[in-house]
C-alpha cells in the first residue's frame, strides 16, 4: 500500500511539473529549471552521508568502542540481508536517530547519545530496524528525485516572477496572464505538499519494514512513545533542511503547519505498529 501510494504521489508530482512547466516558463524553461534543480540534489545524494554526519558532528565507531551498538546495528543488517553499514555516535542528550548514503553499500546509520540512554535494548533494535528498512528501500534516493522535481516547480515559479516584473507576461491575453499567477503562487506550495507527503509514506513503510527486521513492532512502538516525549523534554537543534531524515521529526509544529511535516502523526504509527501486531 506505501509502495503504491508513494508511486502514486510521484505521478502526481511529475504531472504537476509538467503543467508548470507549460504555463510558467515553457518547455525549454522547464528543461532548465529541472537540470539545475538536477545537478543540486544530485550533488546532495552523492554526498549526503559526508554532508549529514558532519553537520552533526557524528563519530564513527568501532566494535571495540561501542560493542553493543554495533553488535546491534551488524545483527540486524545481516537479518536484513544488507551489508553492514558504518556506525554512527553523536553527542547530543536530544534522542534521535537517522540513516543515510545513497546506497545500501555506501550506507550508514546514526544514533544520539540521548536515545541510547532512553532507550531499551529492544526499543533501540526497533529505531535500527527502521533505519535500515529506510537504506534497505532506497528512501534517500526516493526523497531526492521528489525534491528535484518540487525544486524545479519552485525555481521556475521564480522565473516566471522575474518574468512579469522584468518582461510582462509571457501570454498577452489577460486570463493566460492571471492563470500563469494563480499556477506561480499554487504550484510550489502543491509541490511541497506532495513531497512532504511522498516523506511521511516513507515513514510508514520504514516502521513497518523496521519492525520486521527487529522481529517484534512492540518494539519499535514503545520506542517512539518514549521518543515522542523524550525529544519534547530535550529538543534538537537540528536543520529544517536535514528533518525528515530522523525517526523523529526534532522541529515543532502543529494545526495547519502539520500539512508540511515531513513526518506523520506519532499516534497513527503508533497505532499501525500495534495492529501488527495482531
Amino acid at each position: 500500500m506505501n509502495i503504491f501510494r508513494t508511486t502514486l504521489l510521484m505521478a502526481f508530482l511529475t504531472v504537476l511539473l509538467v503543467l508548470a512547466g507549460n504555463a510558467l516558463a515553457g518547455p525549454s524553461g522547464m528543461k532548465i529549471a529541472f537540470a539545475i534543480a538536477l545537478v543540486m540534489n544530485l550533488g546532495s545524494y552523492w554526498f549526503s552521508d559526508k554532508i549529514v554526519l558532519k553537520m552533526y558532528r557524528a563519530q564513527e565507531v568501532t566494535r571495540a568502542e561501542a560493542p553493543e551498538l554495533y553488535n546491534m546495528v551488524e545483527t540486524l543488517a545481516r537479518q536484513a540481508g544488507l551489508p553492514m553499514p558504518k556506525t554512527y555516535l553523536i553527542q547530543n542528550p536530544a534522542p534521535n536517530a537517522f540513516a543515510t548514503g545513497r546506497n545500501p553499500k555506501h550506507a550508514a546509520v546514526a544514533v544520539t547519545t540521548g536515545i541510547m540512554q532512553l532507550l531499551d535494548r529492544n526499543e533501540l533494535m526497533g529505531v535500527i530496524g527502521h533505519e535500515l528498512s529506510h537504506i534497505k528501500h532506497r528512501d534517500i534516493l526516493i526523497g531526492t528525485i521528489a525534491a528535484t522535481i518540487a525544486g524545479a516547480i519552485t525555481m521556475m515559479a521564480n522565473m516566471a516572477k522575474w518574468a512579469m516584473i522584468f518582461g510582462g507576461s509571457r501570454d498577452d491575453n489577460r486570463g493566460g496572464g492571471l492563470a500563469a499567477i494563480a499556477m506561480m503562487i499554487i504550484a510550489p506550495i502543491a509541490a511541497m505538499l506532495i513531497q512532504m507527503a511522498i516523506s511521511r509514506s516513507r515513514e510508514y513503510a520504514a516502521d513497518r519494514g523496521g519492525a520486521a527486521i527487529s522481529g517484534n513492532p512492540r518494539y519499535l512502538s514503545s520506542a517512539l512513545r518514549k521518543l515522542t516525549t523524550g525529544i519534547q523534554r530535550v529538543p534538537m537543534d537540528a536543520s529544517p533542511a536535514t528533518a525528515h531524515m530522523f525517526i523523529v521529526s526534532p522541529l515543532r509544529g502543529g494545526g495547519i503547519m502539520s500539512l508540511f511535516s515531513t513526518h506523520p502523526p506519532m499516534e497513527e504509527r503508533i497505532q499501525r505498529l500495534e495492529a501488527m501486531r495482531g
